[in-house]
């Protein structure tokens, strides 16, 4: 207990806490955007792989970081597109789809790499973005500016779904689309835009790994964090400031058990501190998700005209 006291009181590892929460919020935020609408994205793995390669691939061809950035948010609206396309034009099967991009958009970035670098045995490095040193905000300021991108987001995300005639729109195609369309609101149009911003989240949330977290991009480095953002959503009952909350629970854990395993106690196997941050959020998915009230159209698809 006092090894666990001594590690909640060092700076530095609420530094970690907020660095490890930092995509997890981006792409949260992501995932809620596109279920507001009513649709389901399980592309977000592929679709963070891809922002990843692509935002640091874009910086090492000697672009800005923040046109990297902006790389990264085009390259997840692409995927975006094409999955509300698939789900929203074509009204395909939204698990099929996602997963389907998934597959897609690694398969595609991890050849990109391979003829990129057909030589390289270890991953290029770009510069990556500084830490914040003149924010008078301890902690904050070890963080680099994509961390105040997230957090700055949830409340504008959060005003944009519950103050604004848009926000009132995209909500409303998530639970009645037949009201929507009685209404005069184009479904399709709706749900395609709110598709394409949260891909284009989901694609910031992943070059966040290769230009703040690391400085290069190599394989399996998102590492199941899209479908961790997933399950997030659901956690935070489909609201914004619930979504930070449980961004930064998981990332607690995480760092945690991170320093856990640093500490070289021999009682207990390692693999028990890899299962921890994984275990606890089941359970408090568990704990939340029976009473959360999720989006009435999710995963349901429309065509208009229907009833």
């Amino acid at each position: 207990m006092s090894e666990i006291l001594d590690i909640l009181g060092n700076a530095a590892f609420w530094v970690a806490v907020l660095r490890i929460a930092s995509p997890l919020i981006l792409g949260t935020l992501g995932v809620l955007l596109c279920e507001r609408a009513g649709v389901l994205n399980l592309g977000i793995e592929g679709i963070m792989v891809a922002g990843a390669f692509a935002g640091w691939l874009a910086v090492y061809a000697g672009w800005p970081l923040w046109i990297g950035v902006a790389v990264a948010a085009l390259t997840g609206a692409v995927f975006g597109l094409l999955h509300a396309f698939l789900t929203v034009g074509l009204a395909l099967s939204q698990h099929v789809s996602g997963l389907g991009i998934t597959m897609l958009a690694t398969a595609l970035s991890y050849y990109g790499y391979r003829v990129s670098f057909p030589k390289v045995t270890t991953p290029p490095t770009v510069a990556p973005f500084a830490p914040m040193d003149w924010l008078p905000i301890p902690v904050l300021n070890a963080q680099t500016p994509l961390t105040l991108l997230a957090l700055l987001l949830v409340p504008l995300i959060a005003y944009g779904l519950y103050r604004t005639p848009a926000g009132l729109a995209l909500r409303m195609v998530g639970e009645n689309p037949q009201a929507a369309e009685g209404q005069g609101l184009s479904v399709a149009r709706t749900r395609t835009a709110a598709i394409v911003a949260g891909s284009a989240l989901m694609g910031v949330a992943g070059s966040f790994l290769t230009l703040s977290a690391f400085n290069a991009f190599f394989f399996n480095m998102v590492n199941g964090r899209g479908w961790i953002c997933v399950a997030l959503v659901v956690f935070a009952s489909w609201r914004p400031g619930k979504a930070l909350l449980g961004a930064l629970l998981f990332a607690f854990f995480d760092a945690l058990q991170l320093r856990l395993q640093q500490s070289g106690d021999a009682l207990l196997p390692y693999q028990l501190y890899l299962m921890l941050p994984y275990v606890l959020s089941i359970v408090a998915l568990i704990v939340v998700a029976r009473k959360a009230a999720y989006p009435q159209a999710l995963m349901k698809p429309y065509r208009k005209g229907e009833r």
